[in-house]
């Protein structure tokens, strides 16, 4: 008995570090927010409709990080207007507001953070490109920009459109 306990342990130190340092990739991949936005139309009112683009050595966790990306170009960067779109602006245009929150963001950017109560997927929507030795993976998904802007005015990140200057 003793001997299966210590040979499963010797297993699992074996196996476990290979496991966490794949991990740590991915997050590495995910979190350094290396992606293209793009509008994919016109999405109900209160919504974006984006097309994005993220970059990964996994296309699963690319797709998964195409939700994080969107949220965080609508809050960033703001949309190009292609597609017969209107340009759109980030919801925070303030230089270096990222930094000066960076504790809230980081927060609400972590894994099954609230940043996808604003999010959604498109079904049958996904581009798989393999560049070099990773994948460039395409999802089109649905960013609620009204709730999302009414979330980060009530944690006082951005101000509110009728607050003036």
């Amino acid at each position: 008995m003793a001997k299966k306990v210590l040979i499963a342990l010797l297993a699992m130190f074996i196996c476990l570090p290979g496991f966490a340092g794949s991990k740590r990739k991915a997050d590495k991949d995910t979190n350094r927010f290396r992606y293209e936005i793009e509008c994919a139309g016109n999405g109900v009112q209160g919504t974006y409709l984006l097309k994005v683009w993220s970059f990964s050595k996994k296309p699963h966790i690319a797709i998964e990080q195409c939700k994080k990306n969107a949220v965080h170009g609508v809050i960033f960067k703001g949309t190009t207007g292609t597609n017969g779109c209107i340009p759109q602006r980030a919801l925070a245009a303030t230089p270096g507001i990222e930094m000066e929150y960076k504790e809230y963001f980081d927060y609400f950017f972590n894994d099954n953070g609230e940043y996808l109560k604003y999010v959604s997927l498109t079904e049958g929507t996904q581009e798989i490109l393999k560049v070099g030795k990773e994948y460039k993976v395409g999802v089109i998904v649905s960013v609620q920009k009204d709730a999302l802007r009414k979330a980060l005015e009530q944690a006082g990140v951005i101000k509110a459109l009728g607050a003036g200057f």
